[in-house]
């Protein structure tokens, strides 16, 4: 199996080396990193703005841009986190709570030479997993029928809706939504319209298109739009030689790094925790067991560490699942499989052995495209902050300006566009109310595969419920499913007793979702 493994991950390299697929790897980790220092431009806008890119690209260098994008975003995110105090997306706000004190006592540089240490160990050790578990994964689900997919994925759903940011309760809510916008469209067995209202625009479905660069494009950009956050340089002049660690600090992150890696790599493996939640549970296990708990939040270098080790270790994990079961973990993995789908590629059991060269060429670029951030980074702090001092007032109009070409140039329609600025609209009221749209996209890209599933599971079993019960392994995910409903009743009513309406868990969960703490 290691032989094996060691000729596919060769052939891998083979097919990332090839210079256009290089090339195409560079750009996604290089403008990843870039929109990981925006406020509001994360991962997820931006892969929506490059998906009418992909059209002309070939199915293996599209991938491997979109998912540079992904990590390459984590690496930018870290920066401002550190030196500004910013936490320009979720997964490294919990960051900032001792990255930044080290920033203020001088220790800045030597908190991101940590960073860039525990991130790539991390991508490591989830690139590593990706090349031994897939497979394994894969062997097995080449017994799975329709009830046991049918049950899996469920399982992604339910936990991608409930285990998201806010009310579990309004995540499952937006699942549904997306549910019912994956079924818009002629049914593909009988023909018939379903949700149309008479659009014939709307005969072949809604796009994927316009629904992520809505609800992450415009969506987005009109929540941020209004933000006026004073941005402090004071602290962020590193120089080259500041990124150097002493050797007590290393010491101490060493086994934090370690740590963190482990918890990263086991949250990738369950569908909707992703690395905002990874990175939260990393910082609180290795705040847990320290023997000085009351030093973290003052500039602790294991509080650094560990978080930046797990969100890593989680984002190049989260490809497992997507890759080799066609189940995405979260919204981004969401949007690279429906990616994979409008290159004609249905991701699943089949995809390594029917297209090897995605597949091993994909885990052969992490490795690259993490070497590049290493090289990025070090020399590019400086421009990345200074990348900051763009007035918003310039930077979404030309962010809107692209969305709308690129929306228009996926199929030269201007139904579309429309169709685009009504979801962002929807989208943006949603926010406001507090909807997160994240689950909307899981929902959607899985919601035909769920329904193609279950009836087949229905024909088979001529009807009968109880197949999803029958069958052990489908009986497996769905007493998955309960447990993680009951487990969620029960901590909705444990914090509802709680005297104080919220527990000290909650406050930390609440900062590592993005809540900036005031000094």
């Amino acid at each position: 199996m290691f032989a094996q493994a060691v000729t596919d991950l060769w052939y891998g390299f083979g097919v990332a080396l090839e210079p256009h697929n290089l090339m195409w790897c560079f750009i996604g980790v290089f403008v990843g990193n870039m929109v990981g220092v925006l406020p509001g431009m994360g991962p997820l806008a931006t892969i929506s703005i490059l998906l009418p890119l992909t059209f002309g690209i070939k199915p293996v260098g599209a991938i491997l841009m979109l998912a540079g994008v992904f990590y390459g975003a984590q690496y930018g995110g870290a920066i401002c986190s550190i030196l500004l105090n910013l936490p320009c997306h979720p997964p490294h706000a919990v960051t900032c709570l001792d990255g930044f004190p080290l920033t203020k006592n001088g220790r800045g540089g030597a908190a991101l030479g940590i960073t860039v240490i525990s991130s790539f160990v991390g991508a490591s050790w989830g690139i590593t997993e990706m090349i031994f578990l897939a497979p394994i994964l894969v062997s097995v689900a080449l017994d799975f029928g329709p009830a046991e997919i049918c049950s899996l994925m469920l399982l992604g759903l339910l936990a991608g809706s409930t285990l998201a940011r806010g009310s579990p309760l309004k995540g499952v809510a937006m699942t549904i939504v997306g549910l019912l916008l994956g079924i818009v469209g002629s049914d593909l067995e009988t023909g018939t319209p379903r949700f149309t209202f008479g659009i014939t625009h709307l005969y072949d479905g809604v796009e994927i298109v316009a629904l992520a660069l809505g609800l992450f494009g415009i969506a987005e950009f009109m929540k941020s739009v209004n933000q006026h956050s004073q941005i402090t340089t004071t602290y962020s002049n590193v120089k080259l030689s500041d990124l150097r660690p002493s050797r007590e600090e290393l010491r101490r992150a060493i086994p934090a790094m370690f740590r963190g890696t482990l918890i990263g790599s086991l949250c990738s493996l369950i569908p909707g925790t992703g690395p905002t939640i990874a990175s939260f549970l990393a910082y609180a296990t290795e705040k847990k067991i320290s023997k000085t708990p009351d030093k973290f939040g003052t500039g602790m270098i294991e509080g650094v560490a560990c978080p930046e080790a797990a969100t890593h270790s989680s984002t190049q994990g989260d490809f497992i699942p997507t890759m080799s079961l066609g189940i995405p973990g979260d919204a981004v993995m969401a949007l690279i499989l429906g990616a994979l789908m409008i290159q004609g590629i249905v991701p699943g059991p089949q995809l390594i052995k029917e297209h090897a060269d995605i597949f091993w060429g994909l885990i052969a670029s992490f490795w690259i495209g993490n070497i590049i951030l290493v090289v990025l980074n070090v020399p590019l702090i400086g421009l990345w902050v200074r990348l900051l001092m763009i007035p918003y007032k310039y930077l979404y109009p030309s962010a809107l300006f692209f969305v709308c070409i690129g929306v228009y140039s996926a199929n030269n329609d201007m139904f579309q566009v429309g169709e685009t600025v009504v979801i962002g609209l929807v989208g943006y009221l949603l926010l406001l109310l507090d909807f997160h749209p994240a689950p909307v996209l899981l929902g959607f890209v899985l919601g035909p595969r769920f329904e193609e599933n279950f009836r087949r599971a229905m024909l088979l079993s001529r009807g009968d419920f109880l197949v999803f019960v029958k069958h052990p392994i489908s009986a497996f995910f769905i007493v998955m499913c309960v447990i993680l409903i009951l487990t969620q009743i029960y901590v909705r009513l444990r914090d509802r007793g709680s005297p104080s309406g919220r527990s000290a868990p909650a406050e930390a969960n609440a900062t590592a979702l993005g809540v900036v703490v005031e000094e």
